[in-house]
């Protein structure tokens, strides 16, 4: 692996994992071939047992890590999604809340300090987390900052097959492996990984999944024919995950925050290189074949997909909104205000994290929140101030 001359140089520890990692992708590679779709590939980059990126123990989060999430900038993010939700855990007898992927657990321990001040708790927290370094990481956040609340969060290695309650997901469906398409001379076509001279390559060959060649011929009909060159994603994977959720859920909501677009943004003819993106050190770059196993590798969602995934499924959709405008309705600056006036510096502080997490430029407008719903009036005043879910 040669790192690109703008990204920091791993050092030879990471590096040693990095090969290691590549040549567990190449032996995949050479099995099936000669050659793996981008979805599997990028399945291994990520989750490979004990090697991927989430599945091994490199730091990930924070200023030490390769990027910063919003439950990390302030707890003002977790206090005010625990505002809300706790109109539809209160409507519940035995209510719990799931949060896939649950990262540093600041969140959670946020989450639970709030609902425990509103005497709204869940009867228990579940925690969906991939990460053996993260499960750790979580408990002693959790330890530190709710320890009379730790017997209540409950670490699982599935999801449960029914839910009563809420399930909560922050930056979960753009970590899924996605298949990329490409249109070239006319035709529609998938990319493909094989082996390249030094490292790994592209390979671009026929739509073989009947499902994925469906979906892109449904995309065309909806959006128009993609152009010659176009570069995209499809996220069955975030879908297939959607479908079983709603399955799972007999009676709650479903509350994912995550950024994209929906599909008629999307696939607009102007997004011709598609959204993924790699991040590796706070620096973020679009080449997902070096910095094996050492970098995150997203895209963006279809909102679209994922409600349709929802619905098919029984669920109802509860509100689809910008995370400025979601986290303004449930309350965030009423929260914010609570804070010490005479405390100079932690007002900077709460400032500074409003800007972060509601300007449009920020986080305000590029992320989205998106409600799935089953069994309860869920009139969240999250979704109230604009509710896009016309634009889906």
């Amino acid at each position: 692996m040669t790192p690109s001359r703008h990204l920091p140089t791993p050092d030879p520890a990471a590096l040693a994992h990095s090969r290691k990692l590549a040549d567990d992708l190449l032996r995949v590679i050479q099995a099936n071939n000669g050659r793996i779709s981008f979805h599997d590939f990028m399945q291994h980059l990520l989750y490979a047992p004990g090697l991927g990126y989430y599945t091994a123990g490199s730091r990930k989060l924070g200023e030490a890590g390769d990027f910063i999430t919003a439950p990390e900038i302030s707890p003002l993010f977790g206090r005010t999604l625990a505002r809300a939700v706790a109109p539809v855990l209160t409507r519940l007898p035995k209510p719990i809340i799931l949060e896939a992927g649950a990262g540093s657990g600041a969140m959670a321990a946020a989450i639970l300090q709030e609902l425990q001040a509103m005497d709204c708790l869940p009867e228990q927290y579940l925690i969906m987390e991939v990460s053996a370094d993260l499960r750790e990481r979580q408990r002693a956040t959790l330890t530190q900052a709710v320890p009379t609340l730790l017997d209540r969060v409950i670490w699982l290695d599935a999801l449960p097959d029914t839910i009563h309650g809420v399930v909560l997901g922050n930056e979960v469906l753009d970590a899924m492996p996605v298949h990329l398409i490409v249109k070239q001379d006319g035709k529609l076509l998938e990319r493909y990984v094989t082996e390249g001279a030094t490292g790994f390559d592209w390979q671009d060959g026929d739509i073989t999944d009947p499902r994925l060649a469906e979906r892109i011929h449904t995309i065309e009909q909806q959006t128009g024919p993609l152009p010659t060159g176009y570069l995209t994603e499809i996220n069955l994977t975030g879908e297939d995950w959607i479908r079983t959720l709603a399955h799972s859920l007999q009676q709650g909501l479903i509350l994912l925050i995550d950024y994209g677009f929906p599909r008629h943004e999307y696939y607009h003819p102007q997004r011709s290189s598609g959204t993924l993106m790699c991040h590796y050190r706070h620096h973020a770059h679009p080449d997902p074949l070096q910095f094996i196993g050492l970098q995150d590798v997203t895209a963006h969602v279809d909102f679209t997909a994922m409600a349709e995934a929802a619905w098919d499924a029984g669920c109802s959709i509860a509100g689809y909104t910008s995370q400025g405008n979601f986290l303004l309705g449930s309350g965030l600056a009423e929260l914010a205000a609570q804070s010490d006036p005479n405390d100079v510096a932690r007002q900077l502080q709460v400032a500074g994290a409003l800007k972060k997490l509601t300007l449009p430029h920020e986080m305000g407008e590029l992320f989205k929140v998106i409600g799935f719903s089953k069994g309860v009036d869920t009139d969240l005043p999250g979704f109230m101030l604009r509710d896009m879910r016309n634009y889906l």
